[in-house]
């Protein structure tokens, strides 16, 4: 029996906590009133790898927008649990534009996205230059998610520097790519933070991400904080 839309809704609010929707409610201020149920992560998971299991998410997948914040979750992770690429693909296309928060926009990382790195790039490419906050936003993760080790190119830091927007989940995502980056791949792009290649706002905060990551020397700590630049 295939569980309609409704049925998912009343199943999600059965699991809701509202002393856990209003302290999660605080992260994502921008986030409309009432989105929030308060359901956890770990339970949103395994209600998605659950329904996936059913074979019975079509209908929901197909129902966008969603009404609550944790339907947007559920539909991340489903599609976090596709093996075809190509329809996994056509599922994010088609969802990323309804992502209004960070963190279903951190969260969804279908597994096999890592399989297909290559194909995956002229995407990621397309997604920065998104007028979608959450999008370019994505797009960012995804490469400091998936192209920051063995994939690695020059090119890719040189487009997320390049990217001009003021909204704050972008520079954000900007810096926290930054940071991730000067763990692994040092050499590359210290010379963003030593020549100043990056806005003021996201070159300091890299250096403030940088700093409390465990991933990096106190030596080098030392160093990027000397690098801090101060407002013109």
């Amino acid at each position: 029996m295939n569980m309609n839309n409704k049925e998912i809704i009343n199943d999600l609010k059965e699991m809701a906590d509202p002393e856990y929707a209003a302290f999660s409610r605080k992260l994502c201020p921008d986030m409309e009133d009432g989105k929030m149920l308060g359901v956890r992560t770990p339970a949103l998971k395994k209600y998605a790898r659950n329904l996936w299991k059913r074979g019975d998410c079509a209908e929901f997948l197909d129902d966008l927008p969603h009404t609550y914040f944790e339907e947007d979750q559920v539909h991340a992770f489903l599609l976090g649990e596709m093996k075809d690429y190509d329809a996994c693909m056509t599922e994010t296309e088609r969802f990323l534009p309804y992502i209004d928060n960070w963190m279903t926009c951190d969260q969804f990382s279908p597994k096999v996205f890592a399989k297909h790195k290559q194909g995956l790039v002229p995407h990621v490419l397309k997604w920065l230059e998104s007028d979608h906050v959450y999008t370019v936003r994505y797009g960012i993760g995804t490469l400091m998610r998936h192209y920051l080790d063995a994939d690695f190119d020059a090119s890719y830091p040189e487009l997320v520097s390049g990217i001009d927007r003021e909204e704050y989940y972008i520079r954000m995502m900007q810096a926290w790519y930054f940071a991730t980056a000067l763990a692994k791949q040092y050499e590359a792009v210290i010379p963003y933070l030593e020549n100043g290649k990056l806005s003021l706002w996201v070159h300091n905060k890299t250096i403030q991400k940088a700093v409390e990551s465990y991933r990096i020397t106190p030596e080098t700590k030392t160093y990027l904080k000397s690098l801090k630049r101060k407002k013109d």
